[in-house]
């Protein structure tokens, strides 16, 4: 088979993670019928001549464009707390079918639900999802372009599906982009009129510039050299200035432009300006590796990371104003940490920590883990009979399926133990859309105080 595309790549989950679709999909699936400027544009088409159609539907691109390109989102009637959200896609006459890959939103076991349908008629591809107003996150479109009929058989469907998931990118008609690392296209992102405010996130031209330094240091603990990101804030590193150490810094620095937020909160004042120190993710197998609950990994933090910026900088070692950040297995590793070595990491912010990990899993996507199961690392923080009392942060997704469930179940044990913990849960998944936002949220709440 031959898929031939425009440039469009696939957005999910790291391969580390339940794939975004694995839960069930509750009521955020496809909404039934059109949205309303679709049910206008289809009474228009309808009603012209043939001829009057070209100069329609180029009205109806320039309008979508004019409104800030797509998704196209309008109010749910009777429901305030909803919005009917439109993905569109311009096709021509060699476009056979469109796929939506909207984190957490696919069930990726049955692709054919997250199809466009056309418009009849017209170059319109659309799919309304009905959302909750609070809503943000990420996807990514592909457009088949492959000769022939597609295939009636709903699993060989299903596989050419699959192979046009691997084309998928950036949605064209979108402004809002994110990027993605190891040769992964961008995807797009849409936040809704409720979605949490990210005030932190853009790029200001008008404040003082922190400076962004990579690094390489000598193999260690880990039997490797290691690259590792800073970033230091614009009035320079100070005795007082808090640490925060952050996994995947290739990510944070190399596609998401994390100096820019981290600048954004110096100028407004709502955190002491700190210095990160980010490890580099290396790649997939070595990601996997390391940040799978890996002793050898946290003495890397602790007793190599820390100390060569102390040797270099003028920075503290106290626990208390040392954090240990990170997202997914990040998320785990950063928990991790602050168990292990407490005398080091004194305050731990964990989002969509991969709580369902436990030691034996194979590298690969591993099968979650159910619900009602208390998760590995809960059990070690509840095993410790001694511990100082750590500062946590947690984050989670709505639909992240069990992973909700099993942050949930960590704050329990975490406040039972004797620490100071704050969790929050925002409408969105797996998503590095949310996490930018909540990163910043959640390093305001650690050390503002």
């Amino acid at each position: 088979m031959t898929v031939r595309t425009c440039d469009r790549g696939l957005l999910e989950a790291e391969p580390d993670e339940p794939r975004p679709g694995t839960e069930p999909l509750g009521d955020h699936a496809p909404a039934p019928g059109l949205s309303p400027t679709l049910q206008g544009l289809a009474a228009r088409v309808a009603a012209a001549a043939e001829s009057e159609i070209p100069a329609l539907l180029d009205a109806f691109w320039r309008d979508v464009q004019e409104r800030g390109g797509t998704p196209l989102v309008e109010p749910v009637e009777g429901d305030p707390g909803r919005r009917a959200v439109t993905f569109l896609w311009r096709g021509h006459r060699a476009t056979r079918q469109v796929l939506l890959l909207a984190n957490r939103l696919v069930d990726r076991d049955r692709l054919t639900d997250a199809l466009l349908t056309r418009l009849p008629g017209t170059d319109v591809w659309h799919l309304t999802h009905q959302l909750r107003a609070d809503h943000r996150g990420s996807y990514r479109m592909a457009g088949d372009l492959s000769p022939g009929d597609v295939p009636a058989a709903p699993e060989a469907r299903q596989t050419r599906l699959r192979a046009l998931s691997g084309y998928a990118s950036h949605d064209p008609l979108n402004p809002r982009r994110i990027g993605d690392r190891w040769s992964q296209p961008d995807g797009s992102v849409f936040a809704l009129p409720d979605a949490p405010a990210q005030p932190w996130t853009e790029r200001r031209e008008d404040i003082p510039r922190g400076r962004v330094e990579r690094h390489r240091l000598p193999a260690g603990a880990l039997g490797a050299e290691r690259d590792v990101w800073v970033h230091l804030p614009a009035e320079g590193p100070r005795p007082d200035s808090p640490v925060v150490v952050l996994c995947d810094g290739d990510m944070w620095f190399g596609r998401l432009a994390l100096q820019d937020t981290l600048d954004a909160l110096a100028a407004d004042r709502a955190v002491p300006p700190p210095v990160v120190l980010a490890p580099d993710a290396v790649d997939r197998l070595t990601r996997w590796q390391d940040l799978t609950a890996r002793d050898a990994y946290v003495r890397f933090l602790a007793d190599e990371v820390l100390p060569w910026a102390a040797g270099r900088w003028p920075l503290t070692t106290d626990p208390a104003r040392t954090v240990a950040a990170g997202q997914s297995l990040g998320g785990l590793t950063a928990l991790y940490a602050g168990l292990l070595r407490p005398d080091r990491f004194g305050a731990v912010l964990a989002q969509s920590a991969s709580l369902w990990w436990r030691p034996g899993l194979p590298q690969g996507v591993p099968k979650a883990a159910p619900a009602d199961e208390t998760p590995w690392l809960a059990e070690r923080f509840a095993e410790q009979e001694r511990h100082p009392s750590l500062r946590v942060h947690l984050d989670v997704g709505l639909h992240e399926g069990a992973m909700v469930d099993h942050s949930r179940r960590l704050h329990e044990v975490l406040v039972a133990r004797g620490h100071a913990v704050t969790r929050g849960e925002y409408n969105g998944g797996h998503d590095y859309a949310c996490w930018r936002g909540a990163l910043a949220d959640g390093l305001v709440g650690l050390l503002a105080r």
